[in-house]
Order: structure tokens, then C-alpha cells, then sequence
């Protein structure tokens, strides 16, 4: 776990389905933290917040090519920890 300044200073932890899903979207667990510490934070569903982090990318990703990678993981936030619930990679 870390902690990001967005966050408050609060644990950020990835559920088993996020992990997941950074596999099958094209990002990594380092990218999501880097995109709560970095990334602009918006109001999502639910009461959760959605931080977007536009990192370059410059490769291949399902037989196309991008310059740019936009890593955005979903987070639910409550008074010990911010949990990453889900993560969205948006390639342009």
C-alpha cells in the first residue's frame, strides 16, 4: 500500500478485481497509484472518484498504435483507505 496527496494521506489498496483488470486493460498497479498521486481527481458513480492520468505511451495495443495512454482507476474512499475498485486504460 501507499499513500497518495490526493487521498489525504490515506493507504491506497487495489481489490483483487482491479489487479485484474489492469492486466486485461493494458496498465500495471504502479501506473494506477502514479495516476491517484498525479492524476486529476473527478466525482464518479456511487460516491466514488475517478482520477485520469495521461502517460506516454508511443507503442501497440490490440493492433493499432498510440501515442498516449490514459490510465483511470476508480476509487472508493472511506476514513481509513482509498480502495481501488476498478481501472479504465483509454489509448489516443
Amino acid at each position: 500500500m501507499t499513500s497518495a496527496p490526493g487521498t489525504s494521506g490515506k493507504p491506497i489498496r487495489l481489490t483483487s478485481h482491479a489487479i485484474d483488470q489492469c492486466a486485461h486493460r493494458g496498465t500495471t498497479p504502479v501506473e494506477v497509484v502514479e495516476a491517484i498521486e498525479r492524476g486529476g481527481r473527478e466525482p464518479a458513480k456511487k460516491g466514488r472518484w475517478i482520477y485520469r492520468y495521461n502517460v506516454k505511451f508511443d507503442g501497440e495495443w490490440a493492433g493499432h498504435y498510440y501515442a498516449i495512454k490514459q490510465v483511470a482507476p476508480v476509487v472508493a474512499e472511506d476514513k481509513d483507505q482509498c480502495v481501488v475498485v476498478t481501472v479504465y486504460t483509454f489509448f489516443f
